[in-house]
C-alpha cells in the first residue's frame, strides 16, 4: 500500500528543510503565478519554514486576475509575499534588443512572441535570485513531473532554480495535494497557463493534455499521436535537463 498524501507532504517538507540546512541558507523563495503548481510549492515551503519563506508575484504585461489569484493564494497559505512589477523593465529591454537587431540587419520580428515570452521568464528568474541572494534563501522551482519530462519550461527562466519540490508529482497528483493543502478553489479551477502571452494555455501550446502525459509516465497506453508528440518533446528538450556541454579535456 502506498503512502498517504499527508505522509508524502510531510516527507517533502522534511526534504526541503534538509536542502536548506545542507546549503547553509536560511529559507526558501518561490515565484507565485496564481497557478496550481506554484500554489502547492508555496504551501510546502511555508510548512517547511514558517518564518523564512517568501512568495514573489511578478506581473509582466500580465492579466490582472493572475496577480489577484496569486495574492489570494499567498494569503491562504499565510506566506509572506511581495509584488515586483516587471512590465516597464521588460518592455524597455525588449525594445532595446530588437532595435539593435533590426539596426544590424536582422529580422527581429520573426520569433518575437517566443523571445518576448522567454525574456519574461528569465527576468522573473533574475528577480527571484536577486531576492534570494539578499535573504540568503534558495529558489524553489514549480515544475511538475509532466513539465520536467516534456521540457515545458524556459531554459534559465522558470527552469533556473535551486530545488524542484514537485518534480516527481504527476499533474493529477498536484491537484490532489492542492486540495489537501487548502489551495483556494479558484486557483484549482484555473486552466494551467504559464501566463507568457494573452490567452496562452499549457495544453493548447503543447498540443496534448496533462492527463495524456501522466498516463504515459505511469506506463499506460495512450493514442500513438499523443505518444509520438510527447516523446518528441522529451527528445527535443533534453538539453534543458542537462548541464551545458563542454569539449573533452585535451592532453
Amino acid at each position: 500500500m502506498g503512502r498517504t498524501i499527508e505522509e508524502k507532504v510531510n516527507l517533502t517538507v522534511d526534504w526541503l528543510r534538509e536542502q536548506v540546512v545542507n546549503s547553509r541558507t536560511k529559507g526558501l523563495v518561490v515565484g507565485l503565478s496564481g497557478g496550481i503548481d506554484s500554489s502547492v510549492v508555496a504551501f510546502l515551503i511555508k510548512k517547511a519554514f514558517p518564518e523564512s519563506s517568501m512568495g514573489v508575484i511578478m506581473p509582466c504585461k500580465s492579466n490582472e486576475k493572475d496577480k489577484d489569484d496569486a495574492i489570494e493564494l499567498a494569503k491562504a497559505a499565510g506566506i509572506e509575499h511581495m509584488v515586483v512589477d516587471l512590465t516597464t523593465e521588460q518592455d524597455a529591454l525588449l525594445v532595446k534588443i530588437f532595435r539593435e537587431l533590426n539596426d544590424n540587419g536582422y529580422d527581429a520580428d520573426k520569433n518575437k512572441r517566443l523571445a518576448d515570452a522567454n525574456l519574461k521568464a528569465r527576468m522573473r528568474m533574475s528577480t527571484l535570485y536577486t531576492i534570494a541572494n539578499s535573504l540568503n534563501y534558495l529558489v524553489a522551482g514549480t515544475d511538475n513531473a509532466a513539465e520536467v519530462y516534456t521540457g515545458y519550461f524556459t531554459k534559465y527562466g522558470d527552469g533556473g532554480v535551486d530545488i524542484i519540490p514537485i518534480a516527481n508529482l504527476p499533474k493529477r497528483e498536484v491537484y490532489e495535494w492542492a486540495k489537501y493543502l487548502g489551495v483556494p478553489q479558484r486557483v484549482i479551477d484555473r486552466a494551467p497557463s504559464a501566463g507568457l502571452w494573452k490567452g496562452q494555455t499549457d495544453e493548447e501550446e503543447m498540443g496534448t493534455t496533462y492527463d495524456m502525459i501522466d498516463d504515459l509516465l505511469e506506463g499506460k497506453e495512450i493514442p500513438k499521436e499523443h505518444r509520438d508528440l510527447i516523446e518528441g518533446l522529451h527528445i527535443r528538450t533534453e538539453h534543458k535537463r542537462k548541464m551545458p556541454p563542454a569539449p573533452p579535456k585535451f592532453d
